[in-house]
């Protein structure tokens, strides 16, 4: 993990390079899909869908919530995934589901920049990085 520091405009920048967002997409994906069958099971999605961090409320002290209301969000959240209710999540759904929770994001971020403490194989770390790369050529 490491504090970065990013703005709306990072995630909007990453999302529209199409080149670099679908091979994080699909890297993530890969790494999602343990059984290599193309698609994403709910069970295969959990660490991903918890990796979200939805009950953490207090300056990252995680809240103790309910076991039944937990299975209800992430069960929620899977379902935002599964466009077409299959019970799976093919590789499309998995990049448009993100894509729309990234510019959401950037959205609520506006172009003030936050530090944020990321996952080294996050999308957002992604972001960041591609960003990076781009101002020393730059």
């Amino acid at each position: 993990m490491s504090v970065e520091v990013l703005d709306g405009a990072t995630i909007v920048s990453f999302v529209e390079d199409d080149e670099a967002f679908h091979v994080s997409i699909c890297d993530r994906f890969a790494h999602l899909d343990t059984d290599h069958d193309g698609l994403l099971s709910y069970a295969e999605m959990l660490e991903e869908l918890k990796s979200l961090r939805v009950f953490e409320t207090h300056f990252g002290i995680d809240e103790k919530p309910d076991p039944d209301e937990l299975a209800s969000v992430y069960n929620s959240l899977f379902v935002q995934f599964d466009h077409d209710s299959n019970g799976t999540v093919d590789l499309e759904e998995f990049k448009a589901e993100t894509k729309q929770m990234m510019l959401a994001m950037a959205n609520g971020l506006g172009f003030l920049p936050v530090q944020m403490l990321l996952e080294e194989d996050s999308i957002l770390k992604k972001a960041v990085e591609k960003e990076s790369t781009a101002n020393v050529v730059a």
